[in-house]
C-alpha cells in the first residue's frame, strides 16, 4: 500500500523489487510468497459476517493482484519471474507445480507465489512456510512494518521489548501473532528458521541475506 490507505502502491512495488533484484545478483534463489490485506482480507470479511470460505478465496484472488503487480515491478528492474497459483488461472498466471517451480529457481528466476495454499482457512503465512519446505529452503524471511517481533504492539505500547531471538514454542505461549500458530508450528517441526525484519528500510533485505543482526530471529 505504501502511504495509501488501500491498494497497490507503485513506488512500494518498485522499492521491494529493488530489494530482490540486488539479493538476486547475489546468486540467491527467491522465492516470494504474497498476502493480500492491502485490498481484501477474508478472516476480517468473515468477521462482519461473509461466508468465511468465500472471503478466504476473495483473499486469495487479492494476492494474485499483489503477485502481477510485483511482477511487473520486478521485470522493469530485469529481474525475470514466474508467478505460480495455488488456483488455476492459465491466462494470469501457471499453475503451481513443485518442481517446475524448483526449475524456475535453479534458472535464477524469482519466483511469487500467490493464492496461499489454495484452500480457505489457511492463512498466507501457513502456505509461505508449505512453499518453504516444498522448495526445501534455507530460511523464511517476513517482511513487516516493524523492525522485529516485540512483546507487545509497539505502535501501542512503546515501552514493548524487541526480542533479538526468540524460540517458536515462546511465540505461541505469548500469542505474539507475527505468524499463525499453524504455520510456526510447521516450521518448528521441520526445524526452518523464520526472520522477522522490517522491510521498507533500503537494504535491510540484503543485510538479513548477508547474516548480519537484523530483527528477530525465530528458532529452537
Amino acid at each position: 500500500m505504501g502511504d495509501q490507505p488501500f491498494g497497490v502502491s507503485p513506488a512500494t512495488a518498485t522499492h521491494i523489487a529493488r530489494e530482490i533484484g540486488e539479493i538476486q545478483e547475489l546468486g540467491v534463489q527467491i522465492a516470494v510468497v504474497l498476502g493480500g490485506g492491502n485490498l481484501f482480507r477474508g478472516l476480517a470479511a468473515s468477521a462482519r459476517g461473509m461466508d468465511r470460505a468465500t472471503a478466504d478465496y476473495m483473499g486469495m484472488l487479492a494476492t494474485v493482484i499483489n503477485a502481477l503487480a510485483l511482477q511487473d515491478a520486478l521485470e522493469q528492474v530485469g529481474v525475470t519471474t514466474r508467478v505460480a497459483t495455488a488456483i488455476e488461472m492459465r491466462q494470469v498466471a501457471e499453475p503451481f507445480i513443485r518442481r517446475r517451480a524448483v526449475r524456475h529457481l535453479e534458472k535464477g528466476r524469482v519466483v511469487l507465489f500467490a493464492a496461499g495454499t489454495g484452500n480457505p482457512y489457511f492463512t498466507t503465512d501457513t502456505a509461505a512456510a508449505l512453499r518453504a519446505m516444498e522448495m526445501r529452503a534455507e530460511v523464511i524471511l517476513k517482511g513487516t512494518k516493524v523492525d522485529g517481533i516485540y512483546s507487545a504492539d509497539p505502535m501501542l505500547h512503546p515501552e514493548a521489548e524487541r526480542f533479538e531471538t526468540i524460540s517458536y514454542l515462546d511465540v505461541i505461549d505469548k500469542q505474539l501473532r507475527v505468524m499463525d500458530s499453524t504455520a510456526i508450528t510447521l516450521c518448528m517441526d521441520n526445524k526452518l528458521p523464520i526472520i522477522v525484519f522490517k522491510l521498507a528500510t533500503p537494504g535491510n533485505l540484503q543485510r538479513v541475506i548477508m547474516g548480519e543482526t537484523v530483527g528477530t530471529r525465530v528458532g529452537n
